[in-house]
Formats: C-alpha cells, structure tokens, sequence
C-alpha cells in the first residue's frame, strides 16, 4: 500500500494525542517531534519538514485549539491542511492548446523510471477523453524501447510513430510532429531516452529536440521509490531543460513518500499524475488533498469512486442488488467471481480498504494474497468446478462435494478449505462493513460498486 510505514507511524501519533482529553503546549511539540521524524524518515527534504512543522506549530498552539471541544481533531486538521498546501493544494491538469490545434508533450527522466509505460498510460486517458493521439518513439538507445512502446500503443487503441534504432532522435521527433500535424492528430507525445543518471549528453538531446519541435508540455516521470532522489533529479531537470509537471511512478509500492510531499515544495513544479500500478490503466491524477488523506489514514472515498465508475461494467439495478447482499452476508460464489474481477480492476483489495481509510485495522489479515495474480486464478479454478446449485448456495459445500471440486481444478483438498473458509470471514467482514457505514450515515456503496466482495 503506498506509503504505508509513514501513514501507520503519523497515525500512532495522532492516536496519541486524541487519547488525550485535553492538549497542552508541551503535548503538541511531543507530538510534532514524531511527526518530524516520520517525515524525515520517509525521505522529506529536511528543509520542507522544518519549515512544514514550524507552520503546524506556530497554528496548533493557540487558545482556540488547546481550549477547544476537540483539539486533538484540529490538530489533525491543521497537519493535513498543511499537508495539501504542502503538495500543491489544488489538482493541476495537463494544459491542451486550444480548439484542435496539436498539443506536443516531452517525457523525459532517467533509465528505470518507468517512462515509456507511462508515456503509453497517458495517451490511454487522453484517448479516453476524445483525444486522437500519436505516440513517438524517440529512445533509440534501450534494447527493445522501440518495441514496448509500438505493444503498448497497440493496447491502447493509439498510433505509434517510430524510424528504427538508427536515426537521430531529433530527427524522428520532427518527422513525428510533422506527421501529427498533416494528419490531424490532437496530442503528440515524445518519449525520449533515459540514461542510468543525469548526463551532458542526454540534456543536450532533450534541448535539441525542444529547440526543433514546439513543445507545449515538458513532463518528468521520476520514481517514488527513490524517495529523495527524485526530488534531486526534477531539480536538475528543471534547471537543465525546464519542466512543467511531474508524473510519479510505482506509487502503489509502500514508498518512502518524500518524493510526493516535496517535489512541489522544491520545485515549484506540480506532481500531474501517479502511477498506481503496472496495469496501463493504473495512473491517476494527483489530488493533493485526496493523498493526504490517504497518508493520514482519513480515506480516499472519492478516488475509489472514480476507479470504480471508470472500471466496473455493471448496470445500477444488479449492483444495488448486489450490494445489499453484500450488506447482509448474503452474497454466493457467483457475486465472488464478478467481485474478484472487479477487484482486480481497481487495483487489489488491500489498495480499496486503503482508500476506504480502513487498511489498518485490517493488520495481520493477508489481503495481498487475493490480488495475487496466481492465487486469484485458483480461486476462479475452485469455482468454476463447482455446479451451479453450489455456487447458488455454498451451504452445499459438504465434504464429499469439496474433494470432487478439489479433483476438478486439480487442486489439493486443504487449498479449497482454505479459500471456502476465506469466504466465510469475507461474508462476515462484508456484513460488518456494511452495517457499520449505515450506522454513522457516512459512505454507502454506490450502485454497481460490486468490488469490496471479498
């Protein structure tokens, strides 16, 4: 889950301080000493987690929130407002030249990074939005980028524009902006090549190539797992070529989190995007407040909302069905095979409990094992040996039936108890879920939203 060693150590703190019944001065300094060295340790530059906890500080001390009805809630409050300016307040978006004139968009950042997979999930939400896009191959130097870049174009529905391995990098962007031009196309990307670190070379390249084609958008995707390293590289890259956004990659990974919480700060240029997963659906704007939600552990209801609209194809009549099922512990093995799809569109369940603001109080269950690609198809395997009548009704499931589907998938007996009585607790939590979000009158399931089913 990303950043989750930094969100459970920010979440002890303030778990600390609501088991207060009043603050003192010295119990919030206490309690922004942890919280800087938390920051610190998830790699924030140094300079962002003093000046960042000198503003919590200087706005947690006061009458009007040690006095107050809750104080250990406003400080909560103040952390996260600080935190959201901290990464830019408001979500930045990707600037298009107006009408159908040709947006020309540069990715560049260093080898490993992720750029040619992002490049090719961009211009998949950019289709999305009604946009006619051309993909141009401009990294002749990485065995096969060319190629990844052609596959991945093809998934997506897009065009690719490549010249081989032999031509000039500059030459293929001109002759891929040229083409986009004629051909009416809305958004040119370039993917440019990447080295092992910031070399002389490559910048000249990048600024041979702005020099030559109008380029609109130059946008850096640097890894979050780097932590402070990324900050570092948009910082040489800003000062080399000029940047005008950042995409983070491998964000779903438990990352440090310095990278999101500074890049903005140091910078001054915006984080657009983060890649959530190896999917190529899996990136997603940055809203800054929403990912400080997620990092205090507060939840992310409208990003969940937003993957489940974009992924589930379910109509709202069968999902309100299914959903009240799922309320009531009710729902069988066929709402499981459609849940587990689901599920596994909008990135495994232990992201969903993420977002929901609920992964902690999961600690100790292994959620990952059902996003596991292998485990998931056995799973289907199980099921899909059973009849119908036992999918219908899993209370069939005695133990003479479970060794004849045990036989069918060809699978061991104790791997189908196993998963039958995962079932069972998942019919559990489900109900527990559900009737505890009715009770506060908060979150309620959407119609259609079918992918909490395990």
């Amino acid at each position: 889950m990303a950043f989750e060693s930094l969100s459970d150590k920010l979440q002890n703190v303030f778990k600390n301080l609501k088991g207060k019944g009043r603050l003192s001065e010295e119990d919030v300094k206490l309690a922004l000493k942890e919280v800087r060295m938390a920051l610190l340790e998830a790699d924030v530059n140094f300079k962002v987690v003093k000046q960042f906890t000198r503003s919590v500080e200087e706005k947690a001390i006061g009458e009007d929130v040690l006095n107050g009805l809750n104080p250990a809630q406003m400080v909560v409050k103040i952390v996260r407002d600080q935190m959201v300016e901290l990464m830019g307040s408001e979500i930045t978006e990707i600037a298009y030249q107006p009408g159908k004139s040709l947006t020309v968009i540069m990715m560049c950042g260093l080898q490993g990074a992720g750029k040619t997979t992002t490049a090719a999930k961009l211009a998949g939400k950019m289709k999305l939005k009604g946009k006619k896009i051309l993909l141009a191959a401009c990294d002749t130097y990485r065995p096969a980028a060319i190629k990844q870049l052609e596959v991945n174009a093809e998934k997506q529905g897009v065009d690719c524009f490549s010249m081989g391995d032999k031509e000039n990098p500059v030459n293929i962007a001109k002759a891929a902006f040229d083409k986009a031009l004629a051909e009416g196309y809305n958004v040119l990307i370039i993917d440019t090549a990447g080295r092992l670190h910031i070399d002389e070379d490559m910048m000249t390249e990048l600024k041979n190539i702005k020099s030559t084609v109008t380029v609109h958008q130059t946008l850096l995707v640097v890894d979050a797992m780097t932590g402070q390293d990324a900050v570092n590289v948009a910082g040489e890259f800003e000062k080399e070529i000029g940047i005008d956004g950042v995409i983070l990659s491998k964000s779903d990974s438990d990352t440090r989190g310095g990278a999101a919480l500074s890049v903005r700060a140091v910078t001054g240029k915006p984080i657009i995007y983060v890649g959530m997963g190896e999917k190529l659906s899996d990136l997603e704007p940055f809203y800054p407040d929403r990912m400080a939600g997620r990092i205090l552990g507060m939840g992310d209801v409208l990003t969940l909302i937003d993957k489940a609209t974009e992924n589930i194809d379910i109509d709202e009549e069968s999902g309100r069905e299914m959903a009240d099922r799922m309320k009531k512990g009710k729902f069988d093995f066929n709402d499981y095979l459609e849940s587990m799809k689901q599920m596994r569109n909008m990135g495994g369940l232990s992201s969903i409990l993420g977002m929901l603001g609920i992964g902690n109080q999961m600690k100790g269950v292994d959620l990952e094992s059902v996003a596991n690609e292998k485990q998931m198809a056995h799973m289907e395997a199980i099921v899909l040996s059973m009849t119908p009548a036992e999918r219908n009704d899993p209370k069939l499931l005695n133990p003479s039936r479970k060794h004849r589907i045990a036989k069918g998938c060809g699978l061991d007996i104790s791997e189908v108890n196993r998963f039958i009585k995962q079932f069972e607790q998942s019919q559990k939590l489900m109900k527990q879920m559900g009737g505890g979000f009715g009770k506060r009158g908060g979150f309620k399931l959407p119609g259609g939203f079918g992918g909490l089913g395990f």
